[in-house]
């Protein structure tokens, strides 16, 4: 597959777009209510963790089912650093949290990488499930009913029960691991990376150990899966085994094929239209006997299907191949 056909490199109209997006969320909070600040910060903690999929599904070519287990770690840790009485300190917890879910996702990995195809898919989801059950079952790890967080992490610069500094610091995490996983994309790891996508025998041929770029781009994947359920469960206040369940590593991959696989980009673009659509769907009225909202895996089924069928580089290629469409000749020759 080559960059072009996996937008890797993205056109300048893109660009601008995606441009103009960023501008839209930094201004955001000045235009909109507490509730929906508080929604799109939701938004941009689960695109990080569609990017960090989007590291092994995009660019690696591993698809995992149990990605949601790194994800809900991260937050358990942060449950279990928290005092009774006081907030965490964030300088340390968050590094924590994030160090514990790379070094389950090193683990894991250790032994997943070493399948392929519909193997690795099922193991992945066999790991997953296993520590799924482990909290689910566990009185002690909280069982099914989950762990209160009482306070927002103590970050001493700033106070981040401030739902707009939260927003803020949201915001910039989802810049800096977007700007860190593009320039990875484009460097020597990075292209192993996308060599092993395309023909892993070949990159083995050269003399590349494709075990070892695998698990470090699985445990990278399961860290920054970390960073995101680090910031969930601080924003919500709340864990609980969902977090870890299927579910959530299913609704992660809709996100990376909807947005667009591959350059992370795509994956902010699924994250935002996947929790939108998520919205619209389920406050869909009643027609008749008919709950249409009560139906709404149905109806995001049916779009991700269409998305699939006539756009198959995802909502992002869509876009690009609409403002392409719209380029006076002499433009579009220029790009």
């Amino acid at each position: 597959m080559t960059a072009k056909a996996n937008l890797e490199t993205l056109p300048r109209t893109l660009q601008a777009a995606l441009a103009l997006g960023l501008l839209a969320l930094a201004l955001f909070p000045f235009v909109g209510t507490d509730f929906y600040t508080e929604m799109v910060a939701r938004m941009m903690i689960l695109a990080i963790f569609a990017m960090s999929l989007d590291l092994l599904l995009g660019v690696t070519g591993l698809v995992s089912l149990g990605h949601a287990a790194f994800f809900g770690l991260s937050g358990y840790a942060l449950a279990f650093l928290t005092p009774a009485g006081e907030p965490a300190n964030m300088w340390w917890t968050l590094p924590a949290a994030v160090a514990a879910s790379g070094l389950a996702a090193l683990v894991i990995g250790f032994f997943v990488v070493r399948t392929h195809g519909i193997y690795f898919i099922m193991v992945t989801m066999a790991f997953a499930q296993m520590v799924f059950f482990l909290f689910f079952d566990n009185k002690a790890l909280g069982g099914s009913d989950g762990i209160y967080i009482n306070f927002k992490p103590d970050a001493w610069l700033f106070d981040l029960e401030n739902k707009r500094v939260f927003y803020y610091f949201t915001l910039a995490m989802l810049i800096g691991v977007y700007a860190f996983l593009r320039r990875l994309l484009f460097s020597p790891f990075g292209r192993v990376l996308a060599g092993i996508r395309v023909n892993e025998h070949r990159m083995r041929a050269m003399g590349y150990g494709t075990f070892g770029y695998k698990l470090a781009a699985f445990t990278l994947a399961g860290a920054l899966a970390g960073l995101a359920g680090y910031l969930l469960a601080a924003q919500t206040g709340y864990v609980n085994p969902e977090l870890m369940g299927f579910h959530t590593s299913a609704h992660a991959i809709m996100m990376v094929i909807l947005g667009g696989m591959g350059n992370f980009a795509g994956a902010i673009v699924g994250a935002f239209a996947f929790e939108y659509l998520l919205e619209t769907f389920k406050n869909l009225p009643t027609v008749g006997a008919v709950q249409l909202g009560k139906h709404w895996q149905l109806w995001m089924g049916l779009f991700i299907v269409v998305v699939v069928v006539f756009a198959p580089r995802g909502l992002l290629g869509a876009i690009d191949r609409l403002l392409w469409r719209r380029l006076p000749h002499r433009e579009r020759d220029l790009d």
